[in-house]
């Protein structure tokens, strides 16, 4: 698959997963996140108005690495990429959606669940995934359990991840970050505390 200088599970301890209602605010955020260390946003398309977030993200906010999420469909991948995406993540992996994101040509985190999709998911050459959603799937427990009989694949769990639990899935081998979205509270957002914002991405910076 694509890569990037830096593997996607090494650039931070925590990879912000953001709902943007209001395109307003995508800029702010960004700018907030890169402020407080988190360099990094997985921007999810579960609105109207997300592919134009990303837009301005990516015209505004350059120095931050900037992620689709919710990906299901290859058009979605197709359209982030074109958006200005530079990196994709899906919360499953069919071989379609797998072909789809790969043909954009950007480094993407398949979801997978079960050791069948994680052993799906290495033998389409692929050993960076997401792992979702965590915490109904069994938390770091199942992911220290299939560290060994799966070692040669590396998560990003995210799904129902805090801040007092991410330290439990950072201090297993086979997790590189996680993802969370406790960094981008809904009523933070909805009020434009950036400064919340800040000072929660920063608090999450410092895990690692």
């Amino acid at each position: 698959m694509p890569s990037t200088p830096e593997s996607l599970l090494d650039l931070v301890p925590v990879v912000p997963v953001v709902v943007v209602e209001d395109v307003a605010h995508a800029v702010p955020l960004a700018r907030a996140l890169v402020a407080g260390g988190l360099p990094v946003i997985e921007l999810t398309l579960r609105t109207p108005v997300a592919l134009e977030a990303i837009r301005a993200i990516a015209a505004e906010v350059p120095e931050i690495t900037l992620g689709a999420g919710t990906v299901t469909t290859p058009q979605q991948a197709k359209e982030a990429a074109a958006a200005g995406a530079t990196f994709l993540v899906s919360p499953g992996a069919t071989p379609r959606l797998l072909d789809g994101m790969l043909e954009t040509g950007l480094p993407f985190l398949p979801g997978t669940a079960t050791v069948s999709e994680v052993l799906a998911v290495l033998e389409a050459g692929i050993s960076e995934m997401k792992f979702f959603p965590a915490e109904a799937s069994g938390g770091a427990p199942y992911l220290k359990s299939i560290s060994s009989p799966v070692a040669g694949a590396r998560f990003c769990p995210t799904g129902g991840i805090t801040a007092a639990s991410a330290p439990s899935y950072l201090s297993l081998p086979n997790v590189g970050c996680v993802g969370g979205s406790w960094l981008t509270p809904a009523d933070a957002l909805a009020a434009g505390d950036w400064a919340r914002v800040e000072s929660l991405a920063r608090e999450a910076a410092a895990l690692r």
